[in-house]
């Protein structure tokens, strides 16, 4: 494992997004747009997220994943390919390795009022009341205020590339955006010597935001195709680009190849909540024109929708055939 010439990822202040001084501001933007140019990744300090909550997510996320199997299985939904509720350990891959993950993990979005034109289409909420009676509470309680940092951080993006401010931030109003709880169970004697805990990947959708997980794991490829490893810090969230941004801006923003390794004592375990910001299934990923102009003048990526976007990578990872 080579690791990169680069120590880490850079670290953005949002408490300047949210000052009063333009040049703070301004600063703010300037930094977050080279990252996500650059390398595709950067932590956000001072984000605002109580550290109450993210210990009570995750003592919630605890409490769940020590179930036993059948009582964990029975909030699978295998119908909606899995885009809500519990999804069992080595059932997901990364695109192109056959070889599983070693994860498990919950899933759980946003709600939309029956009164909406797509709540019959739109996957539902389902909660482990029963086994879990707080995890509800806790878990919806932080979706919506990472929901609501991440539409900031969509604002400040669009600006960087010169868009109206809600360019990003609209693309995403009622999008299947998912909070994930993530636990990396020790690592079992007979995995496949080919597993590790979340092979190397890009993520799928516009942007990512990664509460600090409880272990070290995650790293970054770097230009040089080493790896740059990335502490695991509840004062920082984790924002990357994802291969939806990377479509719409014609490669101007990075989807970063990044993965989770395996611990140096596999009885370890990991937890860890990223947040994927997906855009609403009819929005058009179609390169942007002006954004084409100032990356070469060709059109580098696809045009399709974010819909079957998401539809074509969830048969790729294993979650829908």
């Amino acid at each position: 494992m080579r690791h990169s010439g680069r120590q880490s990822i850079p670290v953005c202040d949002f408490a300047d997004f949210q000052s009063e001084d333009a040049e703070r501001r301004a600063r703010f933007i300037q930094e977050i747009g080279d990252a996500l140019k650059d390398i595709g990744f950067f932590a956000l300090e001072n984000h605002g997220i109580p550290l109450d909550d993210i210990n009570s997510a995750y003592s919630e996320a605890k409490d769940f994943f020590t179930l036993d199997g059948d009582a964990k299985s029975a909030y699978e939904q295998k119908d909606i390919n899995r885009q809500r509720g519990f999804t069992g350990f080595g059932v997901e891959h990364a695109k192109g390795n056959p070889a599983p993950d070693l994860k498990e993990f919950w899933q759980t979005g946003r709600v939309l009022g029956e009164e909406h034109p797509s709540f019959d289409s739109f996957p539902q909420n389902i909660w482990p009341t029963e086994d879990c009676p707080d995890f509800e509470q806790v878990v919806d309680g932080l979706f919506e205020k990472m929901e609501g940092l991440a539409q900031f951080l969509l604002s400040a993006a669009s600006e960087y590339l010169s868009k109206e401010v809600e360019w990003l931030p609209l693309m995403a109003n009622d999008g299947n955006t998912i909070l994930r709880l993530i636990h990396y169970p020790p690592v079992p004697e007979d995995a496949d010597p080919q597993s590790v805990r979340s092979a190397a990947h890009e993520d799928i959708n516009l942007i990512t935001l990664l509460v600090g997980a409880t272990a070290d794991g995650l790293e970054v490829m770097d230009h040089d195709g080493g790896w740059i490893q990335v502490e695991a810090n509840h004062n920082h969230i984790i924002v990357d680009s994802g291969d939806m941004l990377q479509n719409l801006t014609n490669g101007l923003f990075k989807s970063t190849t990044h993965r989770v390794v395996n611990p140096d004592n596999s009885r370890n375990r990991r937890f860890s909540m990223p947040m994927f910001v997906h855009p609403r299934d009819e929005v058009d990923l179609t390169p942007d024109e002006e954004l084409v102009s100032v990356t070469g003048g060709e059109a580098l990526y696809d045009s399709i929708t974010a819909g079957e976007y998401l539809y074509q990578r969830l048969v790729e990872i294993g979650l829908t055939s």
